[in-house]
């Protein structure tokens, strides 16, 4: 696993922050095989220290962002949140993630018990017919509904597209070709 670490808002990782991640992150790899990517990015806002993990592998994404007063608890809590994702989705993912990954491991097994889904549990389905607008329209329409993204056709290419609201502020934008 290829491991990048980013410090953000002039934040200088130090050895120790950098020596912290490749330990706790990198066992990781036990799921991933070596073509698997993990960006780390550090960041500081305020008193809050957050960790944003994010790992690409064969077309998946597993992300986890944490913030915390202390920068290696938020390293700590990244790592249990992504094992946690995976060890949740395990029968889903046994074939696209490394054959061994799931081998049993009896000593630490219980203490990462969690009850894995069964069935996606969809509680509302909705039809939508979506109108050409631009993305000042399809902003001012999120906001009007209340709530934290929406889907749109571009008015100037007729491509759907998903605007949505970021947890640090600001707005985000996907744009589907």
């Amino acid at each position: 696993m290829v491991i990048t670490i980013t410090g953000r808002s002039k934040l200088n990782v130090s050895s120790a922050l950098e020596a912290r991640i490749k330990n706790k992150l990198g066992k990781l790899s036990k799921f991933f095989g070596e073509d698997s990517e993990l960006h780390v990015v550090l960041s500081k806002e305020k008193e809050r220290n957050i960790v944003e993990a994010t790992v690409y592998h064969k077309g998946m994404i597993f992300r986890a962002e944490e913030s915390s007063f202390d920068m290696y608890s938020s390293i700590d809590k990244v790592s249990e949140i992504l094992e946690r994702q995976i060890r949740k989705n395990r029968t889903r993912l046994e074939k696209k993630l490394k054959e061994s990954a799931f081998v049993p491991d009896y000593e630490n097994d219980a203490l990462y018990e969690v009850e894995e889904e069964k069935e996606y549990n969809i509680v509302k389905n909705k039809k939508l017919i979506t109108k050409p607008m631009s993305l000042d329209e399809a902003v001012l329409q999120m906001n009007l509904l209340g709530h934290m993204f929406f889907l749109f056709n571009d008015e100037k290419n007729g491509n759907v597209n998903l605007v949505y609201k970021r947890r640090s502020g600001g707005y985000g934008l996907i744009e589907v070709n």
